[in-house]
C-alpha cells in the first residue's frame, strides 16, 4: 500500500515543536540553576527559566483551547473499544514484538493517532505532570513577591525538590518519547517526518485498529 496519510494540522505541529523547545530549554536552564553546568550564568539562567516557564504556560493554555474547540481532545480521552486488550497487546509489542520486527498492534489514523498506552501517558502528562510543574514553578517564582506564600508552602526547602522531581519525570518522558518515535513507522525517521510535514507513510497504517483485530 503506497501513498501518505495526513495526521497533523499545521497548528498541531507548531504547538508540538513550541512545547518541545520550551521543555528542553527549561530542562537545560533548570540544570544550570542547580549547578550542573555553566552556560548562561546563574542570574541569566534563572531569568530565562522564568520567562520560558510563562511561555510554556501560555502555549499550554492555547493548546487546551484548540484541542477543546476543534474536538481533537478526543485523541486523548476517547478510549477505543476493547481498550484493555489493545493496551496489553501494545505493552507486549513494546516489550518483545518491537525487537522482532512485528507489525504495530494498533494502527494510527487521522482520528486515532494514539494507542491505548500513549493515551494513558499523555493524560498523565497533560493533566498531572504539567500542572504539577507549572504550579510548583509559579509558587517558587512568587516566594520573594508574596511572603505569606512562603510561609504557607514551606519555602524552597519543600518546593525545590518537588519541582526537580517533576523535571526528572519530564526528562524521562522526553527520552522515551524520542526513542519510541523511531518505532512509529516503517523507517526510524517516519515519526519525525510526520511531525514536520504533517503526513506519514501509508504503510505505517496497514494494521487494523479496532475490535475486528481483537476478535481474530
Amino acid at each position: 500500500m503506497s501513498g501518505r496519510v495526513r495526521l497533523y494540522t499545521v497548528y498541531e505541529r507548531l504547538w508540538h515543536w513550541a512545547q518541545a523547545g520550551t521543555v528542553l530549554l527549561l530542562l537545560a536552564t533548570g540544570l544550570e540553576v542547580r549547578g550542573a553546568w555553566t552556560l548562561l550564568g546563574f542570574a541569566a539562567a534563572v531569568r530565562v527559566h522564568e520567562v520560558t516557564g510563562f511561555v510554556l504556560l501560555g502555549n499550554a493554555a492555547l493548546g487546551l483551547f484548540y484541542f477543546l474547540t476543534s474536538g481533537a481532545i478526543r485523541q486523548y480521552v476517547g478510549a477505543p473499544r476493547d481498550f484493555a486488550t489493545l493496551a496489553v497487546r501494545q505493552a507486549r509489542y513494546y516489550l518483545r514484538g518491537i525487537f522482532r520486527g512485528e507489525p504495530h498492534p494498533v494502527a494510527r489514523t487521522r482520528d486515532a493517532r494514539l494507542n491505548p498506552l500513549q493515551q494513558v501517558v499523555y493524560v498523565g502528562i497533560l493533566n498531572v505532570l504539567l500542572p504539577w510543574q507549572l504550579l510548583t514553578g509559579l509558587a517558587m517564582w512568587g516566594l520573594g513577591r508574596w511572603p505569606a506564600l512562603e510561609a504557607a508552602v514551606g519555602g524552597l526547602a519543600v518546593l525545590a525538590p518537588l519541582h526537580a522531581l517533576g523535571a526528572w519525570l519530564f526528562a524521562t518522558f522526553v527520552v522515551a518519547h524520542v526513542y519510541l518515535t523511531t518505532t512509529a513507522g516503517p523507517r526510524p525517521v517516519s515519526g519525525l517526518v510526520a511531525m514536520v510535514t504533517g503526513y506519514e507513510e501509508e504503510a505505517a497504517h496497514a494494521a487494523p485498529r479496532a475490535a475486528k483485530e481483537v476478535s481474530s
